[in-house]
């Protein structure tokens, strides 16, 4: 044992001993689907830096993989690092200051113009073009540097991962992988491709997934357009009235009176002159403005419903820039409407709408000003601009969003799972129950898993996308854009006759998706490991990606497997700030942890983690982290109250003193409860049991017993010596899942193998077998009023007392009687008296000659004996709070040698 134990630098003390002992090796050839444990870890999103959400939700898991390993459980625990995707390539643009071209040829000596820092002060339009693959080395660079500090920071946390199983979502591996998974969902037809109204992000170009989708309040105004009806004007509240070349149809729901008459005839569009047919739909809202509606291709979603429900045309102007198309719809056929739409050309969103509203109020066809509101607009959820709805040719995979039967099939999976918590699953099935499409798992970018097909191409040349080449599984991973399909050679590729190679990429979930296969060996890669790991035991996740993340996995597993991918899902909470607001980088109120880390040690922040159940937010403020605070003391104490314990001589006998019979009662319950909480994925009850106890324990029981421990006679002291250590020890075992660090530290004290690995504690390891009576609680009350006693009369706790009379209900008394000695020997108390009474409570308390406060003066006679003085006692305040220190023998800095304790001179 150290002089002075200290948790400074016991993080990387441990975790290279850790490392070198293989303690979180899993070790499948002792290992059957029985004895494993197996967990779908979260594969962090290498772009950038963790923060403390991470480190959060994190620490969740690792408790329960801790648990389960003590429980004797063979847990296969990796580690993924999601590479590719839209944040990817927006830090490698921003770090590098680059951005692709795929016309330009590879540079083998490229140097990139900027390197560090996030460069977001470079514009897009300064960003030096360069090759896709040169692009992508930029991005396998980065995101290797970015894991390796990733690596570092979950190290120092003590997340107990096997390092040997880790993967990467843009290797060899992962792409082959994901690469047979969707030609699999292809050959059964789960996977299609279509040309159809697609959610565009302008910024990135590319597609975006429901699932990718977030409403954010902006600013807009309704505008008041006058169509012609043959009723004469029809008045029509849009918020995007520069759609108007892009309308097809105007709509009303189908009881609305005041139209009914008209549903079946044609409406004529100001300024365009078009003539549209007048629809009835039950999306249409009769309360809002006029009741119409007109539909365009493709102002939202509602707009694709209504087209595609109704069969009506397609007349998009937006480009895939977000600008206006060169070219008018051919329905404009007007001279002074193509005018007028020529004006539009070329232009964004907003100028196209404010040259608009111009031609129609010049026309007076718009009624007044407009209106100005805020709604909510769909962006991308890593976008800075509203998302558009263009027509493109995307792949999809079926997600239930447009076929009820395998919408009941997720749904009926989903409950199949036992979430924790339980309501999550209401959220799960609220996200599948309102799909209204395919999951779109094509994107238009660069760094990610190619979609691993080709097209032939006819003999003018053009794309024949109803003719797919398609691989073989030996011929995979493979890239289209520079790999051959068979049977065919390089020089045909891009002309008549030969082919051209897709060019899209996955979405990213369409790979993390596939985490289980990923790890587990799936696709004939290790059939035996896939057998010991599936169905996987747990899948933790945030709330925020059941949506994505989590679905996504059930719909890839009920097509490869027909059952769910895990027997539990655990999902954490969100962080907060201060103001009760959630953490979000994009907010810019997101902590990074490294600094808490070292300010407090990873034992106090783990300790703020776990003090929150599954599916709570927990509040953080970064300037006064109490909780980690009180962790960090927490810690502290396990290793000041072991060191006391293990620094006792003596021998240990058998547990045979009444309030040692007792704490290790109260222990068995310990045991019992914690063990039933942390089996019901519910760690932070088990944490509260368990610090109750252990605060029980340092503050009264070690408290009441340390004389007897150090000076009793051979039977009380040996019974002292064994419940003290047997309870330290299980304590320990208890406290190991939340506390790695300082646990790891004072179990090398009495041990050679490590704690983790150390059987979890049952009763049947306790050295007595008695019920709790109620002993310890009954003296561990007295014990703080008599302290009270002594604070209140502004004497010290080592203050010798004459006598105490301590009035109370008989079952109580009888239970203090118990321990009267252990209670007299720690509040130096020379004769205890008991008498009834209705409370707990000090009837009187007197100092012995020469010791408490002065006697008040009197005008006796000089050489009289003074009497006895009596100080009447106060109620007892509130115990002690558990973040102050309680005991002179929990100061860090003082030595166990220096303690003046009764008959125990010199130790």
């Amino acid at each position: 044992m150290p002089d002075k134990p200290a948790l400074e630098g016991l993080e990387t003390k441990w975790d290279a001993q850790w490392e070198q002992a293989g303690v979180y090796a899993f070790r499948r050839d002792e290992a059957t689907r029985e004895t494993v444990y197996s967990i779908d870890t979260p594969p962090p999103t290498a772009s950038g830096s963790l923060h403390i959400g991470h480190v959060f939700s994190y620490t969740h898991t690792d408790i329960v993989a801790r648990f389960q390993r003590m429980l004797g459980k063979q847990v296969f625990y990796p580690m993924g690092w999601d590479d590719n995707g839209l944040p990817t390539e927006r830090r490698v643009q921003n770090y590098y200051g680059v951005r692709v071209d795929p016309t330009l040829p590879y540079d083998p000596d490229f140097t990139p113009p900027h390197e560090g820092g996030d460069g977001k002060s470079i514009k897009a339009a300064d960003q030096q073009p360069i090759s896709r693959r040169n692009f992508i080395e930029l991005c396998e660079r980065l995101t290797e540097e970015d894991e390796q500090k990733f690596e570092e920071l979950w190290r120092t946390l003590g997340i107990s991962v096997d390092w040997k199983q880790t993967y990467r979502t843009i290797s060899d591996d992962t792409r082959r992988t994901s690469q047979l998974a969707f030609l699999r969902n292809l050959e059964r037809g789960e996977a299609y491709q279509s040309d159809a109204p697609t959610l565009w992000d302008v910024t990135f170009r590319t597609a975006v997934a429901q699932a990718e989708l977030e409403d954010r309040d902006q600013p807009g105004a309704y505008h008041t357009l006058l169509f012609t009806s043959q009723d004469g004007d029809l008045r029509i509240d849009t918020t995007r009235p520069e759609l108007l070349p892009a309308c097809v149809a105007v709509v009303a729901h189908p009881t609305d009176e005041r139209y009914k008459h008209l549903f079946g005839t044609e409406v004529e569009t100001p300024v365009f002159g078009v003539k549209v047919p007048f629809v009835a739909h039950e999306l249409a809202q009769p309360d809002k403005g006029t009741g119409v509606a007109m539909i365009c291709t493709f102002g939202d979603t509602t707009d694709v419903t209504w087209w595609r429900d109704l069969q009506l045309p397609n007349r998009s102007v937006l480009g895939f820039d977000g600008r206006f198309v060169s070219e008018a719809p051919e329905a404009i056929t007007s001279e002074s409407g193509r005018a007028v739409y020529a004006e539009m050309a070329g232009k964004t969103v907003f100028s196209g709408r404010k040259a608009l509203v111009d031609a129609l109020q010049a026309a007076g066809r718009m009624i007044g000003e407009p209106k100005n509101i805020t709604h909510p607009v769909k962006f991308f959820e890593k976008g800075d601009k509203p998302l558009e709805i263009v027509s493109t040719r995307q792949w999809y995979i079926k997600n239930g969003g447009r076929d009820a039967d395998l919408r009941e099939r997720l749904i009926e999976l989903g409950r199949s799972i036992d979430w924790h918590p339980d309501h999550m699953r209401v959220r799960y099935e609220n996200w599948v129950n309102g799909l209204t499409g395919d999951w779109l798992i094509s994107r238009q970018r660069f760094f990610g898993v190619p979609v691993p097909v080709w097209y032939a191409l006819d003999a003018d040349g053009n794309t024949d996308y109803d003719k797919v080449l398609l691989p073989t599984p030996d011929q995979l991973p493979l890239d289209p854009s520079t790999d051959l399909p068979s049977g065919y050679t390089a020089d045909q590729r891009g002309v008549p006759g030969g082919f051209v190679g897709e060019v899209d990429v996955m979405d990213t979930w369409a790979t993390s998706s596939l985490t289980p296969q990923l790890v587990g060996g799936w696709g004939g890669r290790d059939q035996e490991l896939w057998d010991l790991l599936f169905p996987f035991d747990l899948r933790p996740q945030g709330q925020d990606i059941i949506r994505t993340w989590l679905f996504s996995t059930v719909v890839r597993s009920n097509f490869e497997n027909g059952k769910a991918p895990w027997k539990n899902a655990a999902l954490s909470g969100w962080i907060l700030d201060p103001d009760r607001k959630k953490m979000s980088k994009s907010k810019g109120n997101v902590v990074t942890p490294q600094g808490m880390l070292e300010a407090h040690g990873s034992d106090g922040v783990r300790y703020w983690a776990a003090s929150s159940k599954l599916g709570m937010d927990a509040t953080l403020d970064p300037q006064n982290p109490k909780m980690i605070k009180i962790g960090r003391r927490l810690a502290m104490k396990v290793l000041n109250a072991a060191k006391f314990v293990y620094q006792m001589e003596g021998e240990a006998g058998d547990i045979a003193n009444p309030i040692d019979i007792d704490m290790i009662g109260e222990l068995r319950n310990v045991i019992e409860k914690s063990t039933a909480s942390l089996k019901a994925y519910d760690h932070a009850k088990a944490l509260d049991t368990i610090e109750t106890f252990f605060w029980t324990f340092c503050d009264d029981y070690l408290e009441l017993v340390k004389e007897r421990a150090y000076s009793g006679d051979p039977v009380g002291q040996g019974s002292a010596i064994r419940a003290l250590r047997s309870a330290m020890e299980v304590l320990l075992r208890l406290l190991a899942p939340y506390l790695p660090f300082a646990t790891e530290e004072v179990w090398s004290w009495t041990h050679d193998d490590s704690v983790h690995l150390a059987k979890w504690p049952t009763v049947h390891n306790l050295p007595s077998s008695a019920e709790s009576r109620g002993i310890l609680s009954a003296v561990g009350q007295a014990l703080i009023m008599v302290r009270r006693a002594k604070t209140d009369a502004k004497v010290s706790q080592k203050t010798q007392v004459q006598s105490v009379t301590i009035a109370g209900p008989g079952e109580v008394l009888s239970r203090i009687e118990q321990a009267s000695g252990d209670l007299a020997a720690v509040g130096r108390i020379g004769s205890l008296e008991f008498v009834a009474g209705d409370e707990l409570e000090i009837r009187e308390l007197q100092f012995a000659d020469g010791e408490g406060p002065a006697a008040p003066a009197a005008a006796e006679p000089s050489g009289v004996d003074q009497p006895t003085q009596a100080i009447p006692v106060q109620q007892p305040a509130a115990e002690q709070p558990k973040d102050e220190p309680a005991n002179s023998w929990d100061l860090p800095t003082q030595a166990i040698e220096t303690r003046d304790l009764p008959g125990s001179e010199g130790r």
